[in-house]
């Protein structure tokens, strides 16, 4: 079976608790997979846009068919999440999934108190990822050299805290909201914010609301995913619709699935650089993506849809 069988575009699922970010993807195949496609490679390609932890609810964007080719549209967007914090205790994966490390007794912390604390942690900051995450050390995953009780060196990295609202103080429970870039771990935000405030910080509750500006509205179930299916994908062409567009003519777009350079002359009016990247299409069809050079006009391929090259051949 052709990739352009398959279907093709994002489906943005609310991801239910308990489960891994690969076995959401798992599950999406699955869907999509026809009984008479009986081994892997016959199956739909599936891939996230961002990991989500287990105990993460929430939009996780699953690539499916020749979208997966664009899933670094996801990985480097800025995310929104809503997060529960234990101020009581703290444990060793940062929430209720480790080992009860500390427990913080007779804590009194007040409103105002929080909203000073937040304040310090907003905009660029230095953070150091949870030892239980998925980051590589020397080929192998954090996580797995944690639960063999080996001693995990992380190193600190600069992140961006974009927005950090205080929501609820109930009890030993702080609930906030937060936008954030890429590479931000709201488990060690949460630590931090609770060692500032001189007690635990274990992540209880964790919700991504958004993933590149996706609102919550996009976001489908398992349930209803199961039910519409189809009607859940979201078209690549929207899932791209942060660049800009060029429209090219037959003769070109056929020049271009052949991986050409092409020479045209296009009005990027709001272009900031002197390359852009843009998606192709003909007559409503995806073609890929390309690099323009706004100064020398040149069109350079950067991805190229198979099922554009077949069609177009």
């Amino acid at each position: 079976m052709s990739q352009a069988a398959h279907p093709c575009g994002v489906i943005f699922l609310d991801k239910p608790k308990g489960w891994t970010s690969r076995k959401a993807v798992n599950h999406i195949i699955h869907s999509f997979a026809k009984p008479e496609q009986k081994n892997r490679k016959q199956r739909p390609k599936a891939g996230h846009a961002g990991t989500l932890d287990p105990l993460a609810t929430g939009m996780l964007p699953i690539l499916i068919g020749e979208a997966t080719r664009f899933a670094s549209m996801g990985l480097n967007a800025e995310k929104s999440y809503m997060v529960t914090l234990d101020l009581s205790f703290q444990t060793n994966t940062l929430d209720l999934e480790g080992e009860v490390l500390a427990r913080y007794l007779d804590i009194s912390i007040q409103q105002q108190a929080v909203e000073e604390v937040l304040d310090t942690f907003r905009g660029v900051i230095q953070q150091t990822p949870p030892a239980f995450s998925a980051i590589k050390i020397d080929g192998q995953r954090a996580h797995t050299l944690a639960r063999q009780g080996q001693d995990v060196h992380m190193q600190s990295r600069e992140v961006e805290i974009k927005a950090l609202h205080f929501v609820a103080l109930e009890a030993n429970l702080l609930t906030l909201h937060v936008d954030c870039s890429k590479g931000t771990y709201i488990r060690s935000l949460a630590r931090d914010i609770g060692l500032a405030l001189g007690c635990g910080g274990c992540v209880t509750m964790l919700r991504r609301t958004s993933s590149g500006g996706w609102p919550e509205q996009c976001m489908v179930t398992v349930e209803e995913l199961e039910e519409k299916k189809e009607t859940c994908i979201v078209p690549l062409q929207v899932w791209l619709r942060d660049l800009p567009e060029l429209v090219l003519s037959d003769i070109d777009a056929k020049r271009f699935v052949q991986g050409q350079r092409l020479s045209l002359q296009f009005d990027l009016l709001k272009a900031e650089r002197e390359k852009v990247l843009c998606r192709v299409t003909h007559a409503d069809v995806m073609l890929g993506t390309a690099i323009y050079d706004v100064a020398k006009h040149i069109l350079q391929p950067e991805r190229v849809m198979p099922s554009a090259q077949e069609k177009l051949k």
